[in-house]
């Protein structure tokens, strides 16, 4: 990290909740597909109806459900395991 931002700039602090936010979700599906493995297939159907909020030039859905995808495949390959 840089001196040019301070460690408590919004920016950062977002990023880091987001990486907070990602593990405790992963983490929280795991647990629950690998009690319940339907789940997966639930989350799957769903993963049609998901976009990307943002606006303009960076807005890409496909991209957004090509991530989903392989949460969720990952997710399939360590309930199998």
């Amino acid at each position: 990290m840089t001196d040019t931002q301070p460690s408590f700039s919004s920016t950062i602090q977002a990023r880091r909740r987001e990486i907070v936010a990602e593990h405790l979700l992963f983490t929280t599906l795991r647990f629950l597909t690998g009690r319940h493995p339907e789940l997966l297939d639930a989350l799957d159907g769903s993963i049609d109806h998901l976009g990307d909020p943002g606006g303009g030039a960076t807005q890409d859905d496909e991209a957004v459900r090509e991530i989903a995808r392989r949460f969720v495949a990952s997710l399939r390959a360590e309930v199998r395991l």
